[in-house]
């Protein structure tokens, strides 16, 4: 029988670069909110592009691992994940590089200086811009709610001083939890305060609007998608994490209803 002949191989130290730059990959795709069908996938791709014949790609809610291999040569490392968020500029574009290194013909070095250059420049809109859409946002969800007219300008104020005092929150890493308490608590009452200064009917309804900034669609999403798509640990450690969320967020309401009532 004819010996197996395989290609030549890469050292040890491109087997470690491809590693760690699709762990990077897929480190900036868990944070920006993808599936963990399109880590791996998009992951996959890049290692492929930059030469791996096997790839191997474990995907949990704080780490990610790669096992990859060319030839006998094989290799495996881990990579810590960052918290979850929201991007989807950076997302797209993270696919859209991915799809060029899965094409072939690019370095390892260029694939490195376009990643870093996406982090760099992916643009994103003025804070003050997110505040408004926000709050035009909860406001009309407010309508969707019933609530009535005079309701809804104490939803949108408040809905964007939340905006606001979350995001300094979160550029002071303050933990997600009592970020969130600490939003609905000040989302509701100043709603509250000012439905009842301008004279709403409907107050209990009015009081929920400015939270629903804080609901964590995305991460709802994905954890359904990934149970349904047979990643169980995975899906249920992000259901946990919105039904914590979703706790704290009634904590800080309901400490605001009360806060109301004894106002009386």
């Amino acid at each position: 029988m004819k010996p197996e002949v395989f290609r030549p191989t890469l050292e040890r130290e491109s087997l470690e670069d491809i590693a760690i730059l699709a762990l990077e990959f897929g480190r900036l795709l868990m944070e920006t909110g993808a599936s963990a069908r399109n880590v791996d996938e998009i992951t996959g791709q890049v290692a492929t592009g930059l030469g791996a014949e096997h790839v191997e790609l474990r995907v949990g809610y704080a780490s990610l691992a790669i096992t990859i291999g060319i030839g006998p040569e094989w290799i495996t490392r881990m990579r810590k994940v960052g918290p979850l968020g929201v991007n989807q500029r950076l997302y797209h574009a993270l696919r859209t590089t991915a799809g060029q290194i899965e094409r072939g013909g690019l370095t390892l070095e260029w694939a490195r200086a376009e990643l870093d250059h996406l982090v760099r420049v992916s643009p994103c809109h003025p804070d003050w811009v997110v505040a408004l859409a926000v709050g035009v946002a909860c406001a009309a969800f407010g309508r969707l709610l019933h609530v009535d007219w005079a309701g809804v300008g104490p939803i949108f104020v408040a809905a964007v001083l939340g905006h606001i005092v979350r995001r300094q929150l979160s550029l002071h890493n303050v933990n997600v939890f009592l970020s969130t308490t600490v939003v609905a608590f000040l989302g509701s009452t100043l709603c509250g305060l000012g439905a009842r200064w301008a004279g709403s009917q409907t107050l209990a309804r009015d009081m929920i609007g400015p939270v629903l900034l804080l609901v964590p669609g995305v991460p709802s999403f994905n954890a359904q998608l990934d149970i349904l798509e047979g990643r169980p640990t995975l899906g249920s450690a992000r259901a946990v994490w919105v039904a914590v969320i979703l706790i704290f967020m009634t904590v800080g309401v309901w400490l605001a209803r009360g806060l109301l009532e004894e106002g009386r």
